[in-house]
């Protein structure tokens, strides 16, 4: 059994970093998103890529129970002005540093536009690794890094790290890692970032950074490059840090959600994630096959607060342990706490995804004739709710016009 049918898979990349014979490579599906490719003159049909992949499971590699769940922030204060949330996943690769470990993480590669794992060794390495990226990373470079006769904390989305726990099984490797996972929202096309990217690059020029959040503003749109940031950045804050900033050779570019930033348009809306997303995702809440899991707290607990909050769930004892040594503070609450913000479930298909990843996977659509019909369909789609569901949409317009009265 091989992993020779497996399309719209989780794109993990492990069974191309597991097979001796290098018969299968990762490669960009025809709807943007990796997917293995087998070379079958070079297949020997050892099975090895079948059992390392966790699309290939009901079960997850690890069935563990929540141990113990934390609102965290970096006890550095500049830590965690500049990470996503509160700095936490920072400062857990910086404590693993210290311990000896090496941390296989995600960075953005300018170069060639994409987000990659890849193996640091320092802190001036691992500093490449600060911030979310909200797109697919490629994984197969970063972890055929890895020597297995090291030690690793490994960062990746949550079906990643469910078949790199079947990967260091299958090695018997499994003592020398700690395994940390995100909460997902799921991963959208690469052709979505690919015209994005490329429509910004017409103002900016050839791109060779950019971060999705970010807590400091300079300005919404263009901007030159040597406008002053410094000289006029606001601090907006954690809830409104959903803002990609672009750097190009002749030009940088800055929009927050909040603004409008199309990007964020699609990714917010769920209608242009990977098939399993959908229909295999068994990683929800509180299911993980990582020994941490981290995300934000986004629950009423930290409302108010500006600078940052992380949650924090550990599933086993090697988890908890490495938590309990990082520069953070910690407060611990019962999960449900923790999590509340969370998805609990995967998003559904709608009717109209189909016209929606039409667009997307067209090469002769640009990027805004896209967001176009992105939004056409999400108007059709809501029209279609209103009617569908006569008595919530009246309560929701009551909700909305006492709104305001309320407010007085």
């Amino acid at each position: 059994m091989t992993v020779k049918d497996n399309e719209d898979c989780y794109g993990c990349g492990l069974c191309a970093v597991i097979c001796n014979k290098d018969a299968i490579k990762i490669e960009l599906s025809p709807n943007g998103f990796y997917e293995p490719h087998l070379d079958e003159k070079k297949c020997v049909d050892c099975g090895l890529c079948s059992k390392t992949c966790a699309y290939n499971f009901a079960k997850r590699a690890l069935e563990a129970p929540v141990l113990k769940s934390f609102a965290a922030w970096s006890n550095d204060t500049q830590t965690r002005k500049e990470c996503t949330s509160g700095g936490a996943a920072y400062e857990l690769a910086k404590t693993a540093l210290t311990l000896g470990y090496k941390v296989c993480g995600v960075r953005y590669n300018g170069e060639r536009n994409v987000a990659e794992h890849y193996v640091a060794s320092s802190l001036e390495e691992l500093l490449q690794s600060k911030g979310s990226k909200y797109i697919q990373s490629y994984t197969v470079d970063g972890f055929r890094s890895i020597n297995k006769n090291d030690k690793y904390l490994v960062v990746g989305t949550p079906c990643q790290i469910d078949s790199f726990r079947r990967f260091i099984r299958l090695k018997r490797i499994g003592d020398n890692f700690i395994l940390v996972d995100v909460y997902c929202h799921g991963v959208a096309s690469m052709f979505i970032w690919q015209k994005y990217v490329s429509c910004l690059e017409q103002h900016i020029g050839k791109a060779y950074y950019a971060s999705w959040r970010n807590k400091v503003v300079w300005k919404d749109g263009f901007a030159e490059n040597d406008y002053d940031e410094k000289a006029n950045e606001v601090y907006t804050g954690w809830h409104d840090s959903y803002n990609i900033i672009a750097r190009g050779e002749n030009g940088k570019y800055q929009k927050r959600h909040s603004q409008g930033n199309p990007f964020f348009k699609f990714f917010m809306a769920e209608d242009c994630l990977g098939k399993a997303c959908y229909t295999h995702c068994k990683y929800r809440y509180d299911n993980s096959s990582a020994d941490i899991r981290i995300g934000d707290m986004w629950g009423e607990e930290y409302r108010e607060n500006k600078d940052g909050v992380n949650c924090i769930i550990t599933f086993t004892e090697k988890g908890l342990e490495l938590v309990k040594q990082t520069n953070c503070e910690l407060k611990e609450y019962p999960f449900k706490i923790a999590a509340e913000g969370q998805h609990r479930k995967s998003p559904k298909i709608k009717l109209h995804d189909d016209v929606i990843h039409c667009a997307v996977t067209d090469p002769n659509i640009s990027f805004d004739d896209m967001l176009a019909v992105l939004l056409r369909q999400r108007r059709k789609h809501i029209y279609r709710e209103w009617i569908k569901h006569p008595i919530r949409t009246m309560k929701d317009v009551i909700r909305w016009i006492l709104k305001p009265i309320r407010k007085k």
